[in-house]
């Protein structure tokens, strides 16, 4: 793409004059300027001991001798006290947008060489609602998904389930001590049942307790707890899938910790065989402390004194699982940043036992707040259950205009995905973010609505629009053609950073601006008034193409386009 070309252009021109190995181009912040900056001049000044204002005079006018200078450049300035202002022609910029158009995935790369990833994120529990926790590791996780697969990667998705934890021995002394038959065990009662034993096991150790020994017996293989386990799954599954199913997210995989349970006891012999499992407090741990660690990092326990295994057990026999049949290159885990310290633990315990030599990543996420900063609640005051979530969520959008009511529920529910999902998408992961429905309902604003109200906008202007290939120009007739054009060739720069650093954020930013952009270039230029059918023709080719690779950007996030808003 353009960048890279540039790039390459402009370090062998410098490097007949000084010796560089590679010239980094920017984007300029200062569009009324330049197009892009080159900011390398100190660094040159510095390692040949020269004065900048001589290095950075050298180097326009080595640019501006270029042979080949009026085809790439329309302009190239040297500012004091060291910057290198560029301008691109009209020509390379339309060369490239035309080069978009004529290639597959707009002239995207694919990583090479290609690899395979393992990407664990839902991670829900069963017998528990989901909740707006959920949303955010399933949202996170789709879009990295579509993302890594889009840069030609084979990606093999798993939700793994918990199913094999104490909130499971918990809801069946519950059913038991309800005297409940097995027809009666539905979602209502689950749903009533598991946050009632929650709250009594955290009043009472007894029947805490008794959960953990009903919960190591189901492990140990009791065929009567196994039966109400599998229950108890059909049941909250069936939801789960439902509410995944309503949210576009999708896996390849459905495996659970009951499905890797058959695997501990062949992680448990490679650990003992490697001397890497000991005794503490009645326990048995994995010592994964490393003499770089600047805070403690405890062992990880892979079996309680009570001969119960955990969460961090079922994960490496999980891995172990994956190694043995998908060999990945990767595995990447989307999780609440609460989760941390155990996949540190996890991956340390996992490599020094040799089970895998992959590449771990823990994509923590950060919590979802409401307008007061504290964590989100619904209108009736309590944290909302996924379900409660995207139900307020349509409400509030269908009450933002009277027509609103009359739409198909189809539409209605891909805006309503397009709220909760661009409120998520559009923030750096890592961080705490405010969820405000009123705001991110909007039409205007960074909101899913305004980008699908953009595409839609545009779409209704250019269709049965006929464009005519042969009377395209490479003149560029504004500012706002031009803003427009040189964001739409940021595209794979914005791709393979999102790619490289798992981050959905990026492609969301860039979403927002390309509709702002276009949006500027449509009220400044009267296209459907025009009189000129050779300027109108380039300036619906234009909306075109951006129309397309909106909807290309969309998808990566796993937002989908109504009818009409």
């Amino acid at each position: 793409m353009i960048l890279d070309s540039l790039e390459e252009i402009l370090t062998s021109i410098i490097k007949n004059i000084y010796d560089v190995n590679h010239i980094n181009l920017v984007l300029t912040n200062r569009s009324d300027l330049c197009d892009y900056q080159i900011n390398d001049v100190f660094k040159i000044a510095k390692e040949n001991k020269l004065n900048p204002i001589i290095v950075g005079e050298n180097i326009e006018k080595a640019i501006r001798e270029y042979p080949n200078y009026d085809k790439y450049f329309k302009n190239v300035e040297f500012v004091k006290p060291g910057f290198i202002n560029i301008s691109l022609s009209d020509n390379i910029l339309n060369e490239n947008l035309n080069y978009m158009v004529n290639n597959p995935k707009f002239g995207l790369k694919n990583s090479d060489p290609k690899v395979t990833f393992i990407l664990d994120y839902g991670g829900p529990n069963i017998a528990k609602p989901l909740h707006v926790g959920h949303l955010r590791t399933a949202i996170i996780g789709e879009a990295i998904k579509r993302i890594i697969k889009y840069k030609g990667n084979d990606v093999i998705a798993d939700v793994h389930l918990g199913d094999y934890g104490l909130q499971i021995g918990e809801v069946i002394y519950a059913i038991l001590n309800d005297h409940k038959k097995d027809e009666e065990i539905t979602l209502d009662y689950l749903n009533e049942a598991y946050p009632r034993m929650s709250a009594i096991c955290k009043e009472n150790e007894d029947i805490k307790k008794e959960c953990e020994e009903i919960t190591k017996k189901m492990q140990d293989g009791d065929l009567e707890y196994n039966r109400l386990c599998d229950i108890i799954t059909e049941v909250s599954l069936s939801d789960i899938k439902d509410l995944y199913k309503t949210l576009d997210v999708s896996f390849d995989l459905w495996e659970s910790e009951r499905s890797a349970y058959k695997y501990i006891p062949t992680v448990e012999e490679i650990l003992n065989n490697k001397g890497l499992l000991h005794e503490s407090e009645g326990a048995m741990v994995i010592d994964v402390a490393c003499d770089t660690d600047s805070k403690e990092i405890p062992p990880m326990i892979f079996q309680k004194s009570n001969k119960a295994y955990l969460y961090g057990t079922t994960d490496m026999a999980t891995i172990y699982d994956r190694e043995q049949k998908y060999h990945p290159d990767y595995m990447i885990y989307v999780t609440d940043d609460r989760q941390s310290m155990h996949f540190k633990q996890v991956f340390r315990a996992s490599l020094k036992a040799g089970i895998t030599d992959t590449t771990f990543e823990h994509k923590s996420y950060g919590t979802v707040n409401g307008p007061d900063g504290k964590p989100f609640k619904t209108r009736a005051g309590k944290a909302p259950s996924l379900r409660e979530l995207l139900s307020e969520t349509k409400d509030i959008f269908i009450s933002k205009k009277e027509d609103n009511v009359n739409m198909s529920d189809d539409d209605i529910n891909k805006i309503v995905n397009s709220i909760v999902k661009f409120a998520d998408l559009q923030n750096n992961m890592a961080n705490d973010y405010i969820f405000d429905i009123n705001k991110f309902a909007n039409t205007s604003g960074k909101t899913g609505p305004y980008i699908l109200y953009t595409y839609l906008r545009i779409n209704k202007i250019i269709k049965d629009k006929d464009i005519d290939m042969n009377i395209l120009t490479n003149e560029i007739y504004n500012k706002y053609e031009r803003d427009l054009k040189l964001k739409l060739l940021e595209y794979q720069n914005v791709i393979d950073s999102a790619f490289m650093n798992r981050m959905p954020n990026y492609i969301a930013d860039y979403l927002y601006d390309l509709c702002v952009l276009v949006n500027t270039f449509y009220q400044n230029n009267h296209i459907n008034s025009l009189d000129d059918t050779i300027k109108q023709n380039n300036w619906i080719y234009l909306l075109s193409l951006t129309n397309k690779l909106l909807k290309e950007l969309l998808n990566l996030l796993a937002i989908e386009i109504p009818t009409e808003m």
